[in-house]
């Protein structure tokens, strides 16, 4: 599933051009490239938006110092990248009615960084990225304490975020406004 996912994607830049590369060979190679014992693994997130509202919506990752899309880990058993990011979605804003926006669609493969933490050492996300839209944005909730979430413009969930990446996923989000 995610072969073909990548196959069909185009990137935008070189830098996204290499890491694509990265993510395929991660994808032809692994026997499960979901698995965190290994220090490159596939990952999901999705940026939610509001159209109506041309708002994106930015969550803070203590672990990682930043504001940034929802997504994580795929659980047991998960293998296909849109259900992840959609599940990572709703546990992360309390959305249950978030849907691929304006299709289900790839928008960004990214390879980031993890700073180590407790017994996990430093790695790298191989991440897949969507958007995910919500008609009730006031809905929105945080899954615990200090992983606030914010709803703001492209401009000023730009200057919100330290994070090169998500602010091109944020860009490509703002795309889809006009």
């Amino acid at each position: 599933m995610i072969a073909e996912l990548l196959a069909a994607y185009r990137p935008r830049d070189p830098d996204e051009a290499a890491d694509l590369a990265r993510v395929r060979e991660l994808v032809r190679d692994a026997d499960d490239p979901w698995s965190r014992a290994i220090p490159l693994h596939v990952t999901a997130s999705a940026l939610v938006v509001h159209p109506p509202t041309r708002q994106v919506l930015l969550r803070w990752h203590a672990r990682q110092r930043a504001w940034l899309q929802v997504g994580g880990h795929a659980d047991p058993g998960e293998t296909d990248p849109l259900a992840v990011a959609l599940r990572e979605g709703r546990e992360e804003t309390g959305l249950t009615d978030l849907r691929p926006w304006p299709d289900d669609a790839l928008v960004q493969v990214t390879v980031v960084p993890v700073p180590a933490k407790g017994h996990e050492p430093a790695h790298e996300h191989a991440d897949l990225r969507f958007l995910l839209a919500t008609g009730a944005p006031e809905r929105a909730r945080p899954e615990k304490p200090g992983a606030d979430l914010r709803w703001l413009t492209v401009g000023q969930a730009r200057d919100l975020t330290t994070e090169r990446n998500v602010r091109e996923m944020i860009d490509r989000a703002g795309e889809h406004f006009r």
